[in-house]
């Protein structure tokens, strides 16, 4: 087998430890010439300032994105009170400096309680997210004022972790599309001294940990020694929380060729949100659909009133 076709069909997760100082787009391009696959994708951005998880998809299971995105993430996020910058992080323009020395920690403890569960916030001025056709940080960068609409996200988990004035460290465990730099300074008004974000590291994106990650100069290592692939994680275990089906010769043959196939008696229950922590408006009612061999073969949408399991993505060729 040559080795343009050995590319061709590679297909899974490389977890990346990302360091301080690149942008995910810098990993993927490091990323696409190490292993000589133009078809690579992250799933969740890192900012230049911060560290950690960067889940980059390979080959056909970039088709994943969608999903993988979507899962939830968990921050160890260092904050400094008493200060409040434009960017709400350390690389902004300081508006204001209040004192702390009245707060304890068991105000500060009481605070971030208000900020769990399913919250609304407001992205911070600079950021990528859209007005009127351009990025909210272009505005901003040219002092232009933009009206950015409350989101609705989910907080499972606020806890302090190290309580070290004017400094604090918090494990935030959070819905994807939760702003860690909007969080601090939400806390930080409401502490009516200000915050802001000075340090961030993700410990966890979906269903991987900081534990399945490979810091980024040991797999351009790998990218030398033309051993990379051992750090490739199967595409199936990108959605290693979901529920999912063991598909026999048949049913894969079936399903690669977009044909449906029965559901057992059990369906109903798979997909149902209240047995699965893992369900969302994104996913819900889907499962996985793996080969014996735990490939992974589609993505399955229930369909209840015909009692049939509909291919909703096909990723196994093969």
């Amino acid at each position: 087998m040559d080795k343009n076709h050995i590319k061709s069909v590679v297909s899974g997760v490389l977890v990346v430890d990302k360091p301080v100082g690149l942008t995910s787009h810098d990993v993927v391009q490091i990323i696409r010439r190490g292993t000589g696959i133009r078809r690579a994708g992250h799933t969740g951005t890192l900012d230049p300032r911060a560290s950690g998880v960067l889940v980059v998809l390979i080959g056909p299971a970039v088709r994943l994105s969608e999903y993988v995105s979507a899962a939830d993430k968990r921050y160890q996020a260092t904050m400094r009170l008493g200060t409040t910058t434009d960017t709400y992080d350390a690389e902004g323009t300081i508006i204001r400096t209040t004192p702390t020395d009245n707060i304890t920690e068991d105000q500060f403890s009481e605070i971030i309680k208000k900020y769990e569960g399913e919250i609304e916030q407001i992205p911070p001025p600079f950021s990528a997210v859209k007005v009127k056709g351009r990025r909210a940080y272009e505005h901003a960068r040219k002092g232009e004022e933009v009206e950015l609409k409350p989101r609705k996200i989910k907080v499972y988990k606020l806890e302090v972790l190290e309580w070290a004035p004017p400094e604090a460290v918090l494990d935030v465990y959070c819905s994807s599309g939760t702003y860690v730099r909007s969080l601090a300074n939400d806390l930080g008004d409401d502490l009516g001294t200000g915050a802001y974000l000075i340090g961030l590291r993700r410990t966890k994106s979906g269903r991987f940990t900081l534990r399945d990650a490979v810091p980024l100069r040991q797999l351009q290592d790998a990218f030398l020694a033309g051993d990379w692939y051992r750090y490739l994680i199967p595409a199936a275990e990108a959605l290693g929380d979901w529920p999912g089906i063991e598909l026999d010769f048949e049913q894969v043959e079936k399903v690669r060729h977009g044909h449906r196939i029965s559901a057992d008696e059990n369906a109903g229950a798979l997909v149902d949100p209240a047995n699965h922590p893992y369900a969302t408006e994104d996913n819900f009612g889907l499962v996985r659909a793996i080969t014996e061999q735990g490939d992974l073969v589609a993505i399955m949408e229930f369909i209840p009133e015909d009692q049939e399991w509909q291919p909703k993505k096909v990723f196994f060729q093969s």
